[in-house]
């Protein structure tokens, strides 16, 4: 008896229609180190990475704070603890740079509530106090400062100093 296909119903499948075990291995063994390979380069660009997270997370904040004083017609300020990395904000904002980054900032005295704390005012006509902060992990480092007269907020790489 014969099927649509011209083949019996009895026939044996044919022989190497498949996979061997060693092949399975092989592509098992290729997979596993592509894997591997990619894991070490994404984990190797992950300091800088955070880094940069880091950096545009707190300009982001700064600026929200600066947007804050011009909306409320009040003055806003925005502290950075450089000692336990943790900067705080308007509204209960707050957040914490990841561990192995330092935080050297400056501001202006009066702005200082503690030792190792910064704090930047933004005045509701859209000036500040000023001010500079610097995040920096091995041998990279991004600055953000804070210009007085206009409350601008700008980042841009900087040398890290050891």
């Amino acid at each position: 008896m014969r099927t649509a296909r011209g083949r019996s119903r009895n026939a044996r499948p044919l022989i190497g229609s498949g996979f061997s075990l060693i092949e399975l291995l092989v592509v098992l063994v290729l997979i596993t180190g592509a894997t591997a390979l990619t894991a070490t380069v994404i984990s190797a660009g992950l300091p800088g990475q955070q880094l940069r997270g880091a950096t545009r997370e707190i300009a982001a904040q700064m600026r929200y704070t600066r947007a804050q004083a011009i909306v409320t017609g009040k003055p806003q300020l925005f502290f950075v603890n450089a000692d336990s990395r943790e900067w705080t904000g308007p509204n209960h904002r707050h957040g914490k740079v990841p561990s192995g980054i330092v935080i050297v900032a400056t501001s202006a005295r009066i702005e200082q509530p503690a030792p190792g704390v910064a704090g930047f005012r933004f005045f509701p006509d859209g000036s500040a106090t000023g001010g500079r902060v610097v995040l920096k992990r091995d041998t990279a480092a991004w600055q953000l400062d804070i210009d007085w007269l206009t409350g601008q907020v700008t980042t841009k790489r900087a040398e890290a100093i050891r």
